[in-house]
């Protein structure tokens, strides 16, 4: 199967609320708007992917669902949120496996993850050419 193209759905209970949220609290930036001008879908830019949030679910929370998104500075935004009246699930702090973590949820409790790859992760580091480790 070649892929050519992806993207997340969510259906919010309140779409002008969860545009809102995406697009004012969040700020990420728009791809593209589509639909009635009365309720019209947004696509976001989120990183290397995109988030289409439209249309209307009266459940919109999935059981293990959750949003995951790299951002260079974790405590910045924490503080910008906490501002902002987001709920936070969990402050910032430095998971075992290197990553420094803070847990959101959006106005349909779907839990966001947002992500600081530390200077020292081997994340940070290109692996290429690098022997693998012999035993």
């Amino acid at each position: 199967m070649e892929v050519l193209s992806s993207r997340i759905l969510l259906r919010p209970s309140d779409l002008a609320r969860s545009h809102r949220f995406y697009r004012d609290t969040l700020g990420l930036a728009i791809y593209r708007e589509f639909g009635s001008p009365d309720a019209p879908g947004l696509v976001f830019f989120l990183g290397n992917s995109l988030l289409e949030v439209s249309g209307q679910t009266m459940d919109p929370r999935g059981d293990g669902i959750a949003l995951w998104m790299q951002i260079r500075d974790v405590h910045e935004q924490h503080r910008r949120l906490l501002d902002a009246g987001v709920s936070i699930l969990r402050g910032p702090r430095r998971e075992a496996w290197g990553l420094v973590e803070l847990w959101i949820e959006d106005p349909d409790k779907i839990p966001i993850v947002m992500v600081e790859i530390p200077e020292d992760h081997p994340l940070r580091r290109d692996q290429r050419g690098i022997p693998a480790h012999e035993e």
